[in-house]
């Protein structure tokens, strides 16, 4: 495939007045941009081709970044529980060693964002997740074979740089490669990766505490590489992101790759050429991405601002929203009666299971759903079953021992029914938003800024949960009853909705005065039988 386009068509609807209506079989349809869906209704991608399963393939490298990451979230609370882990290293299960084997994490993770983003920017987004799986395995090695609990913390440090490195080229590179009408589900499925990490780490834990000396911990840690070595040798078997191609003046190369896995091997479908000129309009090949260091469009323009307020949200909101109550299920459970360790480790697993199928069932129609709507409409709802599980929690501390059981099992299902929720109205947009918000040249830096803040506000949860709930229990809860309700109307008045455009036609949203009011026109086009679109209906004061 040359990669040239043989001929080029108009790609923009013809607007009109509805003349075209009347034809047999026409029917009117709202969207929101004619030029795109009138590209997808012509373009119809063979899911079941095999380039669309090597696109899936590469989707699924990019997924096992983030397995990697959700697995190590759910390793160090049963890894440090285990006696010969304590026999070894004799941390204690609490304190300050522990809090420092926890927070080196964090902190590698958010030294090593900046250089991740300079590692995509100038290699590419395949070069930054090989990377990151090379640093990951060097921190496993580290952790698994640790004698001294320096070496152990070192490690630990190592891992979180890699992490960092992995898993800000992985989502730039799911959102890149995917077509704009298959973007949702691949980033959303993308970060659900988490939970292809977590659940198979708690099972690790749970199986290796039976085994009776050092490879009862040693173990889960060196499975802990396993995602990296798929990605390590997946790499070499994946094409490049069309859009690091395009801006790195590969332009050849970029309407090859679109031509192949967005065009059914056709060049000049409209899908293919509608793409090629937004990219060539839309990215400039002397872009901040060729200045390592700078970081100015996000602060001294109004897109670049609106572009950094929607990272920002996603990544503040997507941990302090009571999710991170998550890092102290034990606790929570004991606050409402759960005493039994066996039904605890029971009800932790249930829940994490239950928030995948959560986030899982929102992945299948990322692609359909305004992304605003469900913020504003999600948040709302985490608010309503966190004052639900609240109010049930009062009720049960004023029972003292004589706990009714129907308001325990209220309690529990309504913090389960919060991390359904929860995981439904954000996972998949933890990885969907923050990549669409970013043009192409500063999508490594804004994603790099994005895991500064998560990890951030991560190492916060995890250090003030503890004393908020030691302090006053169930009543910390509350604090985020009124947060959540704070976060609704901010995605009311801030939150921009990108479903149902291109990358690129996202820059003229941004750029607009009020962004969000912008981002909520509409297109209305003409269908006609065969599912081709023939207008744009336009009016005299439109």
């Amino acid at each position: 495939m040359s990669g040239v386009l043989v001929s080029h068509k108009d790609v923009h609807v013809h607007e009109g007045t509805s003349a075209s209506a009347s034809a047999p079989g026409a029917k009117a349809k709202v969207v929101h941009n004619a030029d795109l869906f009138a590209a997808i209704q012509e373009t119809k991608i063979d899911y079941k081709s095999r380039d669309s399963i090597h696109l899936y393939f590469a989707i699924f490298i990019s997924f096992c970044c983030a397995c990697a990451n959700g697995y190590d979230g759910s390793l160090l609370t049963g890894v440090v529980a285990m006696d010969h882990f304590q026999n070894t290293f004799h941390s204690g299960k609490t304190g300050t060693l522990v809090a420092v084997m926890f927070s080196l994490y964090t902190v590698g993770a958010m030294v090593g964002a900046p250089f991740a983003a300079i590692l995509s920017d100038k290699y590419g987004r395949k070069v930054g997740m090989f990377s990151g799986a090379i640093i990951i395995i060097l921190g496993m090695i580290i952790t698994a074979t640790a004698m001294t609990i320096a070496q152990f913390i070192v490690g630990r440090f190592v891992l979180g740089f890699g992490i960092s490195v992995m898993t800000v080229a992985a989502p730039a590179y799911a959102v890149e490669i995917s077509p704009p009408h298959w973007r949702g589900r691949a980033t959303g499925f993308y970060n659900c990766g988490w939970f292809g990490g977590s659940i198979p780490a708690a099972a690790v834990v749970y199986g290796c505490n039976k085994i009776d000396n050092d490879y009862s911990w040693r173990i889960p840690l060196i499975i802990q590489a396993f995602a990296c070595v798929v990605v390590l040798f997946g790499v070499w078997f994946i094409p490049e992101s069309p859009r690091f191609l395009m801006a790195n003046g590969r332009e050849a190369e970029a309407v090859a790759f679109l031509t192949k896995y967005h065009g059914n091997g056709d060049p000049n479908s409209r899908l293919v050429q509608l793409e090629v000129d937004e990219m060539k309009e839309g990215i400039r090949q002397d872009g901040i991405d060729k200045r390592p260091l700078d970081y100015r469009p996000f602060l001294l323009t109004h897109s670049g601002r609106w572009r950094i307020a929607q990272v920002l949200m996603i990544s503040i909101f997507g941990q302090f929203s009571g999710n991170g109550l998550g890092y102290f299920n034990t606790t929570i459970f004991e606050l409402i009666g759960v005493t039994s360790v066996e039904q605890q480790l029971a009800y932790n697993l249930l829940n994490s299971v239950l928030s995948a199928v959560g986030a899982l069932t929102a992945v299948a129609f990322t692609d359909t759903m305004p992304r605003r709507k469900v913020l504003v409409f999600g948040t709302l709802a985490c608010a309503a079953a966190l004052a639900t599980n609240s109010g049930l929690s009062a009720a049960l501390d004023n029972q003292g021992d004589n706990i009714q059981e129907s308001y325990a099992k209220g309690a529990l299902a309504s913090y389960f029914l919060f991390n359904i929720i929860f995981s439904f109205t954000y996972t998949p947009l933890q990885g969907v938003i923050p990549t669409e918000a970013l043009e192409t040249t500063t999508r490594a830096k804004g994603l790099a800024c994005s895991s500064v803040i998560v990890y951030a506000v991560g190492f916060i949860n995890q250090f003030a949960g503890p004393i908020a709930l030691g302090n006053i229990q169930y009543r910390y809860i509350y604090v985020f009853v009124g947060w959540d309700v704070i976060e609704a109307v901010m995605w009311y008045f801030f939150g921009v909705e990108s479903q149902g455009r291109t990358l690129e036609q996202l820059e003229w949203v941004y750029n607009q005065p009020n962004p969000v009011k912008a981002s909520l026109k509409v297109d209305k086009v003409i269908v006609q039988a065969d599912g081709k679109v023939t207008e744009k209906v336009v009016t005299s004061n439109a």
